[in-house]
């Protein structure tokens, strides 16, 4: 006969866990082997017990799942990790798999696809929950924030255009011609793709641009 897969379990909610307990003893290929109730506790338990599979929570006081899962897909890289969660946010799904996770499922998934995932994790198989894969594409597939390909001085020129400084109090007060700074507004007013100073300067507060 073959050994079951020995499971544990991260989450911060007893009531979860001692749920996902009962749920382990319904499959004779799975044995709840450890609980920990923190990121910082799953990491020491890890340790200890040595489990095939973890189901971490992602969201936790103390440590959140993602930096739990790193420290101990680094430390104990045959544990597979599972993310089990009630979060669906795309940046949040990134971070879990980049940590090293090899799967993402939110917590109403029927208790057959969390034993698929827990047995397909053992054998270093992924499994993503519709809804986290349709959040990781909307995720992938969002403009990126205005601003990042700004020069340091076309932001340093931003700066002083939220301060209300016109192009001849830019170009003095940085020690440049009032050519060089027509120049680099022209460059903020394109990389920002905005039509005035003044939506540029809408901008640059809105997103938090300049500091």
């Amino acid at each position: 006969m073959t050994k079951p897969i020995r499971v544990m379990l991260v989450d911060d909610h007893t009531m979860v866990r001692k749920g996902l307990g009962i749920f382990l003893q319904v499959f004779d290929d799975m044995q709840l082997v450890g609980e920990a109730e923190s990121g910082t506790g799953a990491i020491k338990l890890c340790g200890e017990i040595l489990p095939d599979v973890v189901l971490m929570d992602m969201v936790m006081p103390d440590m959140d799942g993602a930096t739990a899962t790193s420290m101990i897909r680094q430390k104990f890289p045959q544990v597979q990790i599972l993310v089990l969660t009630s979060f669906k946010e795309g940046e949040l799904i990134k971070k879990a798999l980049e940590a090293g996770a090899i799967g993402y499922l939110l917590k109403d998934v029927s208790a057959d696809d969390l034993a698929r995932a827990i047995r397909s994790a053992h054998v270093g198989r992924a499994t993503l929950s519709p809804e986290a894969a349709q959040s990781l594409v909307e995720t992938a597939n969002l403009s990126p924030a205005p601003g990042l390909d700004l020069t340091e001085r076309e932001r340093e020129v931003l700066a002083l255009m939220v301060e209300g400084l016109s192009n001849t109090q830019i170009a003095a007060k940085l020690g440049v011609s009032s050519s060089t700074i027509k120049s680099h507004v022209s460059n903020v007013l394109s990389k920002l793709g905005v039509a005035s100073r003044t939506e540029a300067v809408s901008l640059a507060l809105r997103n938090h641009i300049v500091r």
